[in-house]
């Protein structure tokens, strides 16, 4: 018999908060601004793990940015 792991599709508002060491509703606000995609799923929002590398490599781009502006 083999052992599957089955890995999470989908992060909760908190769980996404806790992964950036983010407060709950800086994350909320994100959200609601649309700088990380969700999806409304009754009345919670669910995240893709891919949004959230999204959102991670969209700021370091933006710091790698300005910190090339500044050198």
């Amino acid at each position: 018999m083999t052992t599957r792991v089955i890995q999470r599709k989908w992060h909760t508002t908190a769980e996404v908060a806790q992964m950036l060491n983010y407060g709950l509703s800086k994350t909320k606000m994100l959200i609601a601004q649309g700088d990380i995609r969700s999806v409304k799923d009754g009345r919670n929002r669910r995240v893709l793990p891919q949004w959230v590398d999204d959102y991670i490599a969209r700021r370091a781009a933006e710091s790698e940015a300005v910190y090339d502006q500044v050198s």
